[in-house]
């Protein structure tokens, strides 16, 4: 794809992640998420997620990345007790401000939130856009054994809504009791995998979105918007068929199907496949999808793994010259106000 039409002028990662050591220490202590004990933690995983200058910048380079949204990586502050959350999401946010001040055009940041107190997470969010800049925040679906939606949790949301910033809402560890009766007795490798990103984060993740619909977030704030990373976190593809419980439901205001269009947004979340993307813009349209490479997990794998493979991947989607634009950096621009 070499004539001017078709070049993509510039490539957003909106799901690309991050940490700092304390927080990584005390999700290794306190948190027992697996996700950190046998993934996140190990080298050069834990380099990688540390590291936000001139190596983080070549491999975008390499890549064909030009701005990366940085976000601390699942499942952030939530899984710890609040004393522990609010200090070091407070220092993970600050770690994160600098990094964009050391490279503006580069880098841009979702906050992250200390929702075991949900008051101090909503004033956490109000400093990071209000004084830090950053264009909204990052959730995993659980604090403990609470999901989103729980009554708990609505300050953060009022506060996202009156800030005019999206939600983005990430994958995490299920329940353990669904880990264990719907994803183990296999070996341990599997189980992990199966229970992660084979399949159960993504799940839960479109099942804590699924939630907040019902539980009528959008009707109490129409204009919030939330982002789901893979495609639709299994949400959106089956969108039809979650419509179904628009059916004799008295305390919604809209369809269901009408909440998924009207307040979802997407990325590839790490997951480059045109198919799925064709299949998220049939739900959603174009104006609703953008780009995540899930650095630094993905290694640039796969057909658009090396050179230049986040934007060929853009340049190369069964879509039109202006869609393409859109999935590469005009509706994340928008969204974010990049």
């Amino acid at each position: 794809m070499t004539d001017d039409v078709a070049r993509v002028h510039r490539v957003i990662g909106v799901e690309e992640h991050a940490w700092t050591a304390d927080l990584r220490d005390a999700l290794l202590t306190f948190a027992d998420d697996d996700t950190v004990n046998l993934l996140s933690s190990r080298q050069p995983t834990d380099h990688r997620l540390r590291e936000v200058g001139e190596e983080r910048l070549a491999r975008m380079d390499a890549a064909g990345v030009d701005v990366e949204v940085l976000s601390i990586t699942t499942p952030g502050t939530q899984p710890l007790d609040a004393s522990e959350a609010v200090p070091l999401a407070r220092d993970a946010n600050d770690f994160l401000a600098e990094a964009v001040r050391a490279h503006p055009d580069r880098f841009a940041a979702f906050a992250t939130l200390p929702t075991p107190e949900p008051r101090a997470a909503a004033r956490e969010l109000e400093r990071c856009v209000q004084e830090l800049g950053m264009v909204g925040a990052q959730l995993v679906p659980l604090t403990r054994d609470r999901y989103l939606d729980h009554d708990s949790f609505r300050p953060v949301f009022e506060a996202a809504a009156g800030l005019g910033v999206p939600l983005y809402i990430h994958p995490g560890q299920p329940l353990k009791a669904v880990r264990d009766a719907g994803y183990g007795g296999f070996d341990d490798w599997t189980n992990l995998n199966l229970g992660t990103g084979g399949w159960g984060w993504h799940a839960d993740a479109g099942l804590a979105a699924l939630r907040l619909i019902l539980a009528g977030t959008f009707d109490r704030h129409p204009d919030l918007q939330i982002i789901l990373g893979r495609w639709g976190e299994m949400l959106v593809p089956f969108a039809d068929r979650a419509d179904l419980l628009s059916e004799e439901n008295l305390t919604l205001q809209r369809r269901v199907i009408d909440y998924i269009t009207g307040n979802v947004h997407v990325t590839a979340g790490g997951v480059l496949s045109h198919r799925m993307l064709a299949a998220a813009i049939d739900v959603l349209g174009p104006d609703r999808v953008m780009f995540g490479d899930d650095d630094p997990y993905r290694g640039m794998k796969g057909r658009f793994g090396g050179e230049g493979g986040a934007l060929e991947f853009v340049e190369t989607a069964p879509m039109s010259a202006e869609d393409r634009q859109k999935l590469g950096h005009l509706n994340a621009e928008r969204l974010l106000g990049l």
